[in-house]
């Protein structure tokens, strides 16, 4: 993902005005008794967003098509900040370091990938967070929460947390964390009417998760 793209985040205040969320794709077969059979396409879910719906002036569409031009349409990844899902804990409440279990030590691995968990009673989903936001990472280990630098420290553009020494046998490694999501326009073309747009219309911008 490197190569193909830019860590830089999609404008804030449009994103926060923008509508969308996760998607998954399911087959199903209805026999002739009325049962069915279900069978998931995709391992994970994936996110779609349109913000078009949070570009209220004229400025802030010059900023997308700034934006767009730079990232060369669908070309170049990019983060972005889902305002529902954006934090380890929920939205409202700041990280902290025991928001996800994200591994057990075995006394010889030092790296970790941070991950965030839905659900709990039936069948968690467990979704890797590549993009965390530098400096909002906070790791803990069996409850103790350790000392970036000197304990650890995270890739903001990988997501994967480094120790300095491998955390013992059995110990409960748990992180806090605020994050981005990676997405890329999923359209080479913004179509953009400003006849409609000065009367209320809203210009449509997809935008699609990369999946790591």
């Amino acid at each position: 993902m490197a190569s193909d793209f830019h860590e830089v985040r999609f404008p804030l205040d449009v994103s926060l005005g923008s509508r969308g969320g996760p998607v998954r794709r399911t087959d199903i077969v209805t026999l002739a008794s009325g049962r069915e059979h279900r069978n998931s396409r995709w391992a994970g879910s994936r996110r779609r967003y349109d913000a078009g719906l949070g570009v209220r002036t004229v400025d802030a569409l010059h900023a997308v098509i700034a934006f767009f031009e730079e990232r060369r349409g669908r070309l170049y990844g990019f983060r972005f900040r889902d305002r529902t899902d954006w934090r380890s804990g929920p939205p409202s409440k700041e990280p902290t370091p025991l928001d996800q279990r994200i591994g057990a030590g075995d006394g010889q691995t030092r790296s970790f990938q941070l991950v965030k968990s839905y659900g709990s009673s039936f069948a968690p989903y467990s979704r890797a967070i590549v993009k965390p936001v530098g400096g909002t990472v906070r790791i803990a280990v069996n409850g103790i929460e350790q000392n970036v630098g000197s304990g650890f420290n995270c890739d903001p553009t990988t997501g994967l947390v480094a120790f300095t020494a491998p955390p013992p046998s059995g110990a409960v490694i748990t992180a806090g964390f605020a994050f981005d999501v990676p997405v890329r326009f999923d359209t080479d073309e913004l179509d953009i009417d400003l006849s409609t747009f000065d009367a209320g219309g809203i210009p449509q911008i997809p935008l699609i998760e990369i999946v790591p």
